[in-house]
């Protein structure tokens, strides 16, 4: 089954609920991220005002064992700045071993 996926910054961003996952499965990281809090606005419009943010091994079967950072952000671009930033730096580090 090939699936399409919206891409931000060079890796897959899907959301299931109030989670939040962005990188390849495939990779030795992913980020969680986690909408913890959401503010309604006058016109009904939901933002999101927390967001818990995991950087998670995808060789860890468990769950719980596989979160290596966690960070908590106020609104959903900085979650998603920080999750890219945590993506480039294990991209770098695993290129140079």
């Amino acid at each position: 089954m090939n699936q399409e996926f919206f891409m931000y910054r060079g890796y897959p961003l899907v959301r299931n609920g109030n989670q939040i996952y962005y990188g390849y499965m495939s990779e030795p990281y992913v980020v969680m991220m986690q909408i913890a809090h959401q503010q309604e606005t006058d016109g009904g419009l939901k933002i999101a005002d927390k967001i818990k943010v995991y950087q998670m091994s995808t060789k860890e079967p468990n769950p719980v064992k596989a979160i290596v950072k966690t960070s908590d952000r106020p609104n959903l671009y900085e979650a998603i700045d920080l999750a890219n930033v945590w993506l480039k730096r294990a991209e770098k580090d695993a290129s140079a071993q």
